[in-house]
């Protein structure tokens, strides 16, 4: 496994005022990008009812709409590749500006598209047309951002950078949270249904392409400006190269992906409705709860990336492996005889899985810069549609087994991270 090379940025000097605007437009657009490739799973229902026939048996209904929204997973790898291979030999920030532009423009289209009633079946299939096109823009827009923001601090500020990044990520997921409870707030089931689910995706259309105008103001990372200027860039097709002289690299990372999937899916994404038609929550306190454990996640991911810096992220995987072990397990188990401890306990499950914010920490470093942004995209898309797609699948088969089923699965993803952290440790990696 290689690793990085002597062009990184020096890890002398500290963080600049350049550095830190680098950080915060980059997870602004990462915050907002997200919140556009989220916002469609909020209103899954209401566009359901909108862009089938009404005469379509719910249950056919429902899994044509999930079908579209996983169509922007099964679009991610594809994308990904394609824009970290231009990102490899054109440049990490016009692939950084381009995901975005792909993103926002999608999104606005979704709020301005004719329904079902009006244009038959031309709707649902512009709706999946503009879903992977979402797909292939986040595909690219995770592993570049942490590439990006790495390649522009200095070495010993890595792990803070990437988790900064992350926490911008999680935020994208806390506002489409906050929106969808806003709106549903705000109109009734009526004119959400009429006209007001329009108003998410205009918004966060809106809001993306604001994001990349801002993104004008940065500038290439030190790290490929110098590649450029000795003329180092690669050879032949990066992805190539990551494939023949990087296999090490990329296990690595898609173990780590599949980790900060299990993170992200099960505690984030499925266990709301699982406090609700599981633990008997109403749906209004499984959502608070859920938006404060989104909170402590992204406060989370800052803080596994400082003590990454410190202390190194085996040793961060493996104490905070061993944290959300102990506090998913007791959160799963607990809430049927102490429903009242359901925020507190999310908040600090939700803190510990910030752990996965140490990942992109490891994975930047995994790979040399010439091939970086390809051998990042390439696992971490890969593995993430693979187990992204399967994780609520195989959630859903060990609950009918036993209902503390995601317990199981967290505490088995979180042995893995136990034991990438000891692999780390051992290979002084």
């Amino acid at each position: 496994m290689s690793s990085v090379l002597a062009s990184e940025t020096p890890s002398a000097r500290p963080l600049t005022r350049s550095d830190y605007k680098t950080l915060s437009l980059s997870a602004l657009g990462g915050a907002l990008e997200f919140y556009d490739f989220i916002i469609f799973v909020f209103f899954a229902a209401v566009v359901g009812k909108l862009f089938f026939p009404a005469e379509m048996p719910e249950w056919l209904r429902q899994l044509q709409t999930f079908g579209i929204f996983a169509a922007g997973y099964l679009a991610r790898p594809l994308g990904g590749i394609v824009m970290a291979h231009f990102g490899d030999l054109l440049g990490r920030k016009r692939m950084f500006t381009l995901s975005i532009f792909l993103m926002a423009v999608p999104t606005l289209v979704m709020g301005l598209l004719p329904t079902y009633e009006q244009i038959g079946i031309w709707a649902p299939l512009l709706l999946l047309m503009m879903r992977v096109v979402q797909g292939a823009a986040i595909g690219g827009e995770v592993p570049g951002a942490w590439v990006f923001v790495s390649e522009h601090v200095p070495a010993r500020h890595v792990g803070y950078a990437c988790g900064t990044l992350t926490s911008g990520l999680t935020a994208g997921i806390l506002l489409g949270s906050l929106m969808a409870t806003l709106i549903n707030t705000v109109f009734s089931a009526a004119e959400v249904l009429d006209w007001a689910w329009r108003l998410p995706f205009l918004v966060g259309g809106v809001f993306g392409l604001l994001a990349m105008y801002l993104r004008r103001w940065l500038h290439e990372t030190p790290v490929f400006a110098e590649m450029q200027q000795r003329k180092a860039l690669a050879a032949e097709v990066p992805l190539k190269t990551v494939l023949r002289e990087h296999r090490g690299a990329v296990a690595l990372s898609m173990l780590l992906t599949w980790v900060l999937s299990a993170g992200i899916v099960v505690v984030i994404l499925m266990t709301p409705t699982l406090l609700q038609t599981v633990y008997g929550f109403e749906a209004a306190t499984a959502l608070k709860a859920n938006s404060l454990a989104i909170v402590f996640l992204s406060i989370g991911c800052v803080l596994s990336g400082v003590i990454a810096d410190r202390i190194g992220a085996g040793r961060t995987f493996l104490v905070g492996g061993l944290l959300l072990a102990a506090s998913s397990w007791t959160f799963y188990t607990s809430l049927r005889l102490h429903p009242e401890w359901l925020f507190p306990l999310y908040a600090v499950t939700g803190l510990f899985v910030g752990t996965i914010g140490a990942v992109p920490y490891v994975m930047v470093k995994a790979f040399p810069p010439v091939v970086r942004f390809s051998g990042l995209s390439f696992s971490y898309n890969l593995a993430y549609a693979i187990f992204g797609g399967l994780t609520p699948m195989v959630v859903s088969l060990l609950m009918k087994w036993d209902s503390l089923g995601p317990a199981y699965y967290v505490a088995s993803l979180c042995g893995v991270a136990m034991l990438i952290g000891a692999f780390l440790i051992a290979t002084k990696r």
